[in-house]
C-alpha cells in the first residue's frame, strides 16, 4: 500500500510511536525493507536521498520502491530526505513520491520559511506531505556536511513559528544527533524535545538516529518523536556481511549468492529497529 506520510505519521503521532524512515539506493535494500516491514506488520517509510537518486536514477528507483510498495500488505511511503534542490523535489513530485522534504535550514529563519512555505503548496496542492527542519544537524549525509561547530539545536519557539508559517506535516529537529557513525555516545537534550512537542502537537523527526543508544531512542519515542530516519546501521549491516561472506568463500561469484545473504543482514537490522521503534503490529 503507497500511501503519503502523513497517513503513517498521523496516527504514529496519536498513538504514541515512531516509524523507521530507512534509505535506499538499489534493489536489495528496498526488498530488505519492505520484507521486514511485512514480516513485523509494521507501517514504513522508505527514503532516498539526493545522492540515492543520482546513484540510481529518479526512474529507476521509483520504480523499484512503487512496484514493492503497491504489492505490499503494510502502509509505505516513498520519500526524499534533505530535498535541497527545487528541480530536484519537483523531479520526485512528478515520479510518484508521496512525501518530501524540504530542507532550506542551512537558511536564515525567514529565508528557511519562505522556502518551505513554496514546497508546501505545491506538494499538497498534489496530495503529497512535507517535511522541513529547523536547527542544524551535525555530521554529513551524502553532501551535506555540517560541522560540529555549525550545528545548532533547534529553537521551540522559532520551531512553533515556522510550523504555523509555512503549514508543514512534521518537522526535523535539532536535539543532539548527528549524521554519520558517532565517535561517542550522543547525549540528547529530552527537555528540549518535550518543550517543542508541547508547544506544535505534531509528528517530530530524528535525524542521525544510527547509534543512539536504545534507552536514548525509547525516552525520544515516548516523549513525541514519530519517524526516526535510520541509514548508516543498515549500510554497515551490508558491508560487515558482505566481507565476511567473501572471506569465508574465495570462490563465490555470483551476485546472487552474495547480496543475497547481505539482503538479510539489513533485514535484521531493520526489523529490530522497527520492534524498538514500536511500530511492530501498527500496520
Amino acid at each position: 500500500m503507497l500511501v503519503t506520510g502523513i497517513e503513517i505519521l498521523e496516527k504514529a503521532h496519536k498513538e504514541g510511536y515512531a516509524v523507521g524512515a530507512f534509505n535506499t539506493s538499489n534493489l536489495e535494500i528496498t526488498q530488505a525493507i519492505v520484507e521486514a516491514a511485512e514480516e513485523t506488520r509494521s507501517p514504513v517509510i522508505i527514503q532516498v536521498s539526493e545522492g540515492g537518486l543520482k546513484y540510481a536514477g529518479i526512474e529507476a528507483i521509483s520504480a523499484i520502491v512503487r512496484t514493492l510498495a503497491e504489492k505490499a500488505t503494510v502502509p509505505i511511503a516513498l520519500h526524499l530526505d534533505h530535498g535541497t534542490d527545487f528541480n530536484t523535489i519537483m523531479k520526485c513530485l512528478r515520479n510518484g513520491w508521496t512525501s518530501v522534504m524540504i530542507d532550506a535550514s542551512k537558511f536564515p529563519l525567514e529565508e528557511n520559511i519562505q522556502r518551505t512555505r513554496k514546497i508546501v503548496e505545491i506538494a499538497h496542492s498534489m496530495g503529497v506531505s512535507v517535511e522541513a527542519e529547523i536547527g542544524k544537524i551535525g555530521g554529513t549525509e551524502d553532501h551535506i556536511t555540517v560541522d560540529e561547530r555549525e550545528a545548532s539545536m533547534t529553537d521551540p519557539e522559532e520551531a512553533l513559528r515556522f510550523a504555523k508559517e509555512t503549514g508543514v506535516d512534521y518537522l526535523a529537529i535539532a536535539i543532539g544527533t548527528a549524521h554519520g557513525p558517532y565517535k561517542g555516545e550522543p547525549k540528547l537534550d529530552f527537555e528540549r524535545l518535550k518543550r517543542i512537542k508541547e508547544l506544535l502537537n505534531m509528528p517530530l523527526v530524528l535525524h542521525g538516529a544510527s547509534g543512539v543508544p536504545e534507552e536514548a531512542i525509547k525516552k525520544a519515542v515516548s516523549l513525541g518523536i514519530n519517524k526516526i530516519n535510520i541509514d548508516t546501521d543498515v549500510r554497515q549491516a551490508f558491508t560487515a556481511r558482505l566481507r565476511r561472506l567473501l572471506e569465508e568463500d574465495k570462490e563465490v561469484y555470483d551476485p546472487r549468492k552474495i547480496l543475497g545473504p547481505c539482503k538479510e543482514a539489513m533485514k535484521e537490522v531493520i526489523k529490530q529497529k522497527m520492534i524498538l521503534f514500536g511500530s511492530s503490529g501498527k500496520a
